[in-house]
């Protein structure tokens, strides 16, 4: 097992020959951490999450029943197992113990062998629950994060921008013509075709605080903390064009001869008074304005307003601006075609046209 894979203890206890002895014993086989107070549990509790701590009842200042109760006050803590190693061995004390949350009461003077099978007894129900809840919080067909994740997400997301200040990014994807698709190569054609464009999305999403989910059908959904809205309006634009670089053919398409998909975003800034559900439908909203402008294309609203809607361009005519170019970026940006007949792909305006209506 490698390190990335060891459970965390966190042993708890003011006498220093008692943590020795415990750390020489679960070193082997778990990555072990040492506080001798209350203070030091909580504070290092908070900082590495453990999987399991072992916590010593009477200790000086702050005992371990007050520290249990801290521990389980506090969302980020609340879930961790909790062992009490204690020389208080009378029921009462066990009852004490396990009434406040403990899964579990060891008495000193402690017996290695026991302390190892209860220690890898708990650690292993605490394993088997996190899968439980991966699996709980994935989309079974795609892998990708559930709806309910992703809600569960958003609002923590949406919560800690309004707190700092900083930008957060929402973005819905649709695959375009997918109906179509199922109906021409059938449905298992059509669940292969999903789950490659689920991975593809989910590689794009680099970052550990990013999140690509799929809300439902043929929908994606793709959220990015602290992103302004030109790093998530390149973000997701990369997203679509490595999508329709997976080549998938789609005969029965009225867009592009391959798979695309279209994509609308909405990006918060600071001292918006905008709620998180508003946000969130403004980016269905700007969906609705690429699907209707030809699909293969993004749309997307940076600030509380969107921009002026844009009317499809008719057969023949020049192509119209891919979506809101972000109000900093260097130049705006048309729909020309690629190689391939059919696929759009983003090229600059030439300097003839700046600023020309289309």
């Amino acid at each position: 097992m490698t390190p990335v894979e060891m459970q965390k203890v966190l042993i708890v206890d003011d006498d220093a020959g008692n943590r020795q002895v415990l750390a020489d014993l679960l070193k082997p086989e778990y990555i072990v951490l040492l506080a001798k107070n209350g203070v030091q549990t909580l504070e290092r509790a908070c900082r590495h999450l453990p999987d399991l701590i072992l916590l010593d009842v009477m200790m000086p200042d702050m005992d371990g029943y007050d520290v249990l109760r801290r521990l389980r006050a506090d969302p980020q803590t609340r879930h961790i197992a909790v062992i009490f190693i204690s020389g208080m061995d009378r029921p009462e004390d066990e009852a004490a113990g396990l009434t406040l949350g403990a899964a579990d009461y060891i008495a000193k003077p402690f017996n290695a062998t026991v302390v190892m099978a209860r220690v890898a007894l708990h650690l292993e129900v605490v394993r088997q629950r996190r899968i439980l809840e991966r699996l709980a919080h994935a989309d079974v067909l795609t892998e990708l994060a559930n709806r309910r994740r992703f809600d569960e997400v958003y609002d923590v997301e949406w919560q800690r921008a309004r707190r700092s200040g900083k930008p957060l990014s929402v973005a819905w994807i649709d695959i375009d013509c997918f109906k179509q698709y199922n109906d021409h190569y059938g449905h298992p054609a059509g669940d292969r075709a999903l789950r490659a464009i689920a991975r593809t999305a989910g590689a794009c999403m680099r970052r550990p605080a990013d999140l690509a989910a799929r809300y439902g059908g043929e929908e994606l959904v793709l959220l990015m903390p602290d992103t302004s809205a030109n790093d998530a309006y390149d973000l997701v634009r990369s997203v679509c064009d490595a999508i329709a670089a997976l080549d998938i053919a789609h005969a029965a398409s009225s867009v592009a001869p391959m798979l695309t998909v279209s994509a609308g975003g909405a990006t918060r800034i600071d001292g918006s008074i905008e709620t998180a559900a508003a946000m969130f439908e403004a980016a269905d909203v700007q969906l609705y304005r690429a699907k209707k402008g030809g699909r293969n294309r993004v749309e997307w609203r940076a600030g509380e307003a969107p921009m002026p809607a844009q009317e499809a361009p008719a057969p023949g005519s020049a192509p119209a601006p891919d979506a809101m170019a972000p109000v900093s970026a260097a130049a705006p940006a048309v729909l020309a075609p690629a190689s391939v007949p059919g696929q759009e792909t983003l090229a600059p305006v030439p300097d003839a046209l700046a600023g020309t209506a289309h």
